[in-house]
């Protein structure tokens, strides 16, 4: 059996928190921009910490496990 939780939860993650696809956090203009399709450094940095944290909460922290076969 393996364990797919850490692929699915990696792959929704990244989808839902690309900088510039639902909001950038911080913005170019603003302090946060939503469906804006542009990023900087920053919104990149600050999304790749909002993605790490959630995605350790999520397989470590809750201990989430998808089986199949």
């Amino acid at each position: 059996m393996s364990d797919w939780a850490p692929v699915l939860v990696g792959v929704v993650l990244f989808l839902f928190l690309q900088p510039g696809l639902l909001f950038s956090f911080p913005g170019k203009g603003k302090q946060i921009e939503f469906s804006r399709m542009k990023t900087n450094g920053k919104a990149i940095f600050i999304h790749t910490l909002i993605f790490f944290a959630l995605f350790s909460i999520l397989i470590l922290a809750l201990h989430l496990h998808i089986y199949t076969g």
